[in-house]
């Protein structure tokens, strides 16, 4: 019989180039049953961090990307209409609680703080959660983790998580790797030439120094990855900055020219 969280097990193995041991640490969060909050700057490696430890750990995976109109019962589940009638649906947080998986929350701060509420019982000694709807208590399984994201740097103080919260996770900080490692990245993912993931790693450095001076966030490692896919397909070296590092991250005209004019004096 198959687990009845089949559909969200990983086929393959995403890779990730660890920069620590951050690796061996999961795995004792996980063992210790501990839920895990991860901080750090979009596109730097926390969603693939969590696919790559689902996947070594042989665990379904369920993701939720979350945003401001997020309702407890989109975690939770609702009543749904089908042929048969009305019928209990579990949501995403209870179907890992009930059969054992990693749901991983991401960007949970932009989820409604009446929603993230409904972690609480799950992230401490209790591990179940309360389906008032249907006057049911779900223990949760012996291996399901709730894992969450989310970017210090980009957040307001209106949209951060509670202490009462984040105290509630052992935590992770993540950041962009060193120019090397990212080259090495982008080459494992995109066998892109070792010159041309310099150069763009070069140029990503060139945004980053930029946070916080006109831009709101930086270059990401995930915008490199496009870029060296354009690359790949023929698009110009300039073009293809453009397209995937420039546009994506400013509509300032000269924060673009700045970026523009790094990409010109590099390539």
């Amino acid at each position: 019989m198959s687990h009845p969280l089949q559909a969200f097990m990983l086929s393959s193995e995403p890779f990730y180039q660890s920069k620590g041991d951050e690796v061996e640490q999961y795995r004792a969060a996980y063992q210790q049953k501990l839920p895990v909050l991860l901080k750090g700057p979009t596109g730097c490696g926390k969603t693939r961090f969590v696919e790559h430890m689902a996947y070594t750990l042989g665990k379904p995976l369920i993701s939720v990307a979350c945003n401001e109109d997020m309702a407890a019962s989109d975690l939770m589940g609702r009543f749904l209409l089908n042929e048969q009638g009305t019928q209990w649906i579990d949501g995403p947080l209870t179907l890992a609680a009930r059969h054992g998986g990693i749901c991983y929350l991401d960007e949970v701060v932009e989820a409604r703080q009446d929603t993230t509420v409904v972690i609480h019982a799950l992230t401490d000694y209790r591990r179940r959660i309360l389906l008032e709807k249907i006057n049911e208590v779900v223990e949760a399984h012996p291996d399901f983790q709730l894992v969450v994201s989310y970017n210090p740097g980009y957040q307001s103080l209106v949209k951060d998580l509670k202490p009462s919260t984040r105290q509630r996770f052992i935590s992770f900080e993540f950041d962009f790797p060193d120019a090397e490692t990212e080259a090495t990245i982008l080459i494992r993912e995109t066998q892109l030439n070792l010159d041309s993931c310099r150069l763009l790693v070069e140029i990503a450095q060139v945004g980053r120094r930029l946070k916080g001076h006109g831009l709101t966030e930086g270059i990401s490692t995930r915008l490199l990855v496009n870029a060296a896919h354009l690359i790949n397909q023929g698009i110009g070296f300039s073009d293809a900055c453009q397209l995937a590092l420039i546009s994506p991250v400013t509509d300032d005209a000269e924060i673009a020219d700045t970026l523009r004019h790094a990409v010109q004096a590099m390539s």
